[in-house]
């Protein structure tokens, strides 16, 4: 309600020139006093009190100066708009396919590179929020963690629970595409989009990756491939024989080859992440590449608010009136 009355609006501003009759009224009150009273030169007042009613009565004039500037204020008549948005969106359908083999351990991101992958997709997600997402993860297999969905609360929440070891060890990315594809190719949605994120080389499943990706294109979803991995090695958490954590600097392999023809085929680009905030920089450009299209239509609707000012107006110009006729009479 507070809100409203800081967007108040007038729809005859002009009345508020009446307003330049109040410091006359004002005027002629003070000259008015001097006219009725006159003045006696005395040698002392100590013989004089004044009773607290003759303060008192300029009040009156107090009264009327607001009641008038209530009255001018209400014949302004102020009003709050109430405005709404009619949105219409051509919508985004988006999957992503998010590796969470073993090597997604490694730890030349921070925390980790899935820790990191997940962070960065969560943060993608969120600058969305008119667009269906949803979220494949695959390993030796995959499987849909979260479908298609605008609920992008509930996408956020099973990204938090994503993690290693939820199913079997490998990196079958043919498999991941191909389970994003089966998402997608029924959606009426005008673009759709498969984001894959892998930091290896395809070693399972059942469908090659470039068989995915011509599929992919067949049902015209485009396809961006996002490798993960620093340049060189990178520090690995395993376990020894005696179940105790050990690191070791493993090579990072990522087959770029395939990737960059994964893209390729299926309208898609191959993007390389070295770090965290190369990543990020990765989804802020396929942010950019996919926009949703918005259609805007605002409403607004009038609501008058002169009554308020009115009833003061009344009210404070009838006490005067009473004050005058019966507290004052005979002062004023």
């Amino acid at each position: 309600m507070l809100s409203n009355w800081r967007e108040i609006t007038f729809a005859n501003p002009e009345f508020f020139w009446a307003m330049l009759i109040i410091p006359l009224m004002v005027l002629w009150y003070i000259l008015r006093q001097k006219k009725l009273y006159g003045t006696i030169k005395i040698s002392s007042t100590q013989s004089f009190t004044n009773s607290p009613i003759t303060y008192l009565r300029h009040s009156l004039i107090v009264l009327r100066c607001i009641g008038v500037a209530a009255l001018i204020t209400a014949l302004a008549r102020p009003q709050t708009s109430l405005s709404w948005q009619d949105v219409t969106t051509e919508g985004i359908d988006i999957a992503i396919a998010l590796d969470i083999s073993g090597s997604m351990l490694a730890e030349d991101f921070k925390p980790n590179r899935l820790e990191a992958s997940k962070q960065v997709a969560m943060d993608f997600i969120s600058e969305r929020p008119y667009d269906r997402i949803g979220l494949v993860v695959y390993a030796g297999e995959s499987f849909t963690q979260c479908p298609l969905t605008t609920d992008h609360d509930v996408l956020i929440n099973m990204f938090s629970n994503v993690r290693h070891g939820l199913i079997e060890d490998g990196t079958a990315i043919g498999m991941g595409l191909a389970t994003v594809v089966n998402r997608l190719k029924n959606s009426e949605a005008v673009s759709k989009v498969a984001i894959v994120l892998t930091d290896g080389e395809n070693n399972r499943g059942s469908i090659p990756p470039i068989t995915a990706a011509e599929i992919a294109q067949k049902f015209g979803i485009r396809v961006y491939t996002i490798g993960v991995g620093s340049n060189g090695s990178a520090r690995m958490p395993m376990q020894d024989q005696f179940g105790r954590t050990v690191y070791q600097n493993i090579e990072v392999k990522i087959d770029e080859k395939t990737l960059k023809k994964m893209a390729k085929t299926a309208d898609g680009k191959y993007f390389r992440a070295t770090n965290k905030k190369s990543l990020a920089s990765i989804y802020q450009e396929i942010d950019k590449l996919e926009k949703t299209k918005l259609e805007v239509t605002e409403y607004k609707k009038k609501s008058e608010k002169f009554v308020p000012f009115a009833l003061i107006s009344v009210l404070l110009l009838l006490i005067e009136f009473l004050l005058k006729n019966i507290i004052f009479k005979g002062i004023v």
